[in-house]
């Protein structure tokens, strides 16, 4: 199996942009990148509390 290239990239976005449109990318986006992140804390073990908790770096 070989790695994804440009092209497969193109059609992937071309797919996603087909089937939501144009006006649900950036909503589609930003809940991806807060699960993402959630995923990430998790991961580390801590929650979103111990993230917001002043004075804690």
């Amino acid at each position: 199996m070989g790695r994804i290239g440009f092209g497969e990239i193109l059609l992937i976005a071309l797919v996603i942009l087909v089937l939501f449109g144009a006006q649900r990318l950036p909503e589609i986006g930003a809940a991806l990148g807060k699960a993402i992140r959630e995923f990430n804390l998790a991961l580390k073990g801590e929650t979103k509390a111990d993230k917001d908790a002043p004075g804690q770096n």
